[in-house]
């Protein structure tokens, strides 16, 4: 094992960084995590009422079909950067490093910046999804509860401040307690599916035509066609398969990471893929008539499960869902909190790198944890203003995540030829031949399509309460920090992702000198490692 860690904090070195964290995760560790920050049956759980309620079983099917091919070629395409970058600032570190040092520290601003408003959105709404889905089962088996906003968004906070507390604590607990989530996440998903086919009689099932055909087409937008309401359901298996990089921001965690951070990423996109297809089909199979979702619970996951196998068996396979929706919340907390932490080492946040620390008794960013922590409970105060609105923070998680995904995809295609760009491809590589151009191009447009139908509102008539704001975010996070923040003040302390290897290492690797704007390494080093 110490081979592996040297041979890891080397790799580390060789990008620029010196080792601040303890390698924990294994292989099992690893892709567990990877699995767990897309929470396969909590996420479909959370975000089902969405493609079903506005364009039908059909449009649940087959944009979940179409969706998790796409999101295959988005997931190879970063698996590839990251096994080429292991370093915890993920596609952030990378795509500074993708372009010509002119560009570095705008790029890395924009990019660092577009990441962490994904993440601190995906944990929010992951949370706020969590605590729906306790207050469902509450009012499930109590038809008599009154639900108020004001308990949802409580719930929601109280949520995350234990999931702050749980993240505090040191690595390898957090390393022990990731190698379990895998298994309670897809064994809950098969149990699901295995139930519902058991207990739905043969001639309750809907027919083939209303699952894939053109009778499961049930517009209920209030006024898009029905091609529009029907790819609104893409929602659904955007949110669900995204944070792809979260894998990255732990990799300084991870041993042999520049191998087990890439294939955790490419099995956890395929095996969420093919088994969300499976349980949407069977949910749409099992649904019952769609006029009476989402009922009583507000859930129409929770309630075709009591449907068909009764409340307190229903309510007994949901604590597994809400639990997998738990374990998605704290890789999330993980994942965005090292985010903040590298941005914050590179002087990307206006706290002269404070957020930048590893604490002594844990070797975890203790102060980033807790400043994702707060800030993650901003969003949930939307649901006081309007619920329909805070559904946008789903759709803003989807729109910032994938774009700043793209962004170094596109960059290395871009400068592949650049004097001031080397890019070495790690041991995940889809060849510089059709395969990897593919891939990339058919990704970067995907990504760019859903992120125009994210941005429409879902139901009309459009007003103030249920306008869609996610477009409205983004922008405004690029323009103002961007635009603003980086021209009148930013520039003058923020170079880009900067090295932060001392002397003495900048002299064993052989280093004349360490530019903020430069790559780190020598290229005999680079060929060493």
């Amino acid at each position: 094992m110490s081979d592996t860690t040297d041979d890891d904090d080397h790799r580390l070195e060789a990008l620029g960084y010196k080792p601040s964290f303890r390698r924990e995760f294994s292989n099992l560790a690893t892709i567990s995590f990877a699995f767990s920050i897309m929470g396969l049956c909590s996420s479909i759980a959370t975000t089902l009422n969405t493609p079903l309620l506005l364009g039908g079983p059909a449009s649940v099917t087959w944009c979940w079909l179409l969706g998790s091919c796409m999101c295959f070629t988005l997931g190879s395409s970063i698996a590839e950067i990251v096994s080429a970058f292991p370093t915890c600032g993920g596609l952030y570190t990378a795509s500074a490093q993708l372009c010509p040092k002119s560009h570095r520290a705008i790029v890395g601003w924009i990019v660092g910046w577009l990441n962490i408003l994904g993440q601190v959105a995906g944990l929010s709404s992951t949370e706020f999804g969590l605590a729906n889905m306790i207050w469902a089962a509450v009012s499930l088996s109590s038809p008599t509860f009154q639900l108020t906003q004001g308990k949802t968004v409580g719930l929601f906070a109280g949520l995350l401040i234990v999931h702050g507390l749980l993240n505090s604590l040191a690595t390898r607990y957090l390393a022990f307690a990731t190698r379990g989530f895998v298994f309670v996440n897809l064994g809950a998903t098969v149990v699901i599916i295995i139930v519902l086919l058991a207990t739905t009689p043969r001639s309750e099932m809907h027919a083939a035509n209303y699952v894939f055909g053109s009778q499961g087409i049930v517009n209920q937008t209030g006024g898009w066609n029905n091609g529009i309401a029907f790819l609104l359901g893409l929602l659904s298996v955007q949110w669900t398969m995204t944070d792809y990089d979260a894998t990255a921001h732990i990799s300084e965690e991870v041993r042999r990471a520049a191998y087990a951070a890439p294939a955790a990423i490419f099995i956890a996109v395929i095996g969420t893929g093919i088994l969300g297809w499976l349980l949407n089909v069977v949910l749409m199979l099992c649904s019952g008539p769609i006029g009476d979702l989402p009922g009583i619970s507000g859930s129409a996951f929770l309630q075709i499960m009591a449907l068909r196998m009764g409340t307190p068996a229903a309510l007994f396979l949901w604590s597994f869902v809400c639990l997998t929706a738990f374990f998605v919340s704290q890789t999330a907390l993980q994942a965005c909190s090292r985010t903040v932490y590298a941005f914050s080492r590179d002087h990307g946040l206006p706290d002269n790198g404070y957020f930048g620390h590893i604490a002594g008794s844990t070797r975890t960013p203790l102060r980033a944890i807790w400043f994702t922590t707060i800030l993650s409970i901003l969003p949930g105060f939307l649901d006081l203003a309007s619920p329909i609105a805070a559904n946008a923070i789903f759709a803003l998680t989807a729109i910032a995540l994938d774009l700043s995904y793209i962004i170094p995809i596109f960059l290395r295609r871009l400068y592949a030829n650049h004097p001031d760009v080397d890019f070495r491809p790690g041991p995940f590589y889809m060849g510089p031949g059709l395969l990897g151009w593919a891939a990339n191009v058919t990704c970067i447009s995907w990504t760019l399509f859903v992120c125009v139908i994210f941005s429409l509102p879902t139901v009309f008539p459009v007003t103030k309460i249920n306008m869609n704001y996610a477009s409205v975010i983004t922008v405004g996070v690029v323009f103002l920090s961007g635009r603003v923040w980086y021209v009148l003040s930013a520039h003058r302390h923020y170079h880009g992702p900067t090295s932060n290897l001392d002397a003495e290492t900048r002299f064993r690797l052989g280093l004349e000198e360490v530019q903020p704007n430069s790559p780190s390494i020598s290229e005999e080093e680079k060929d060493r490692v």
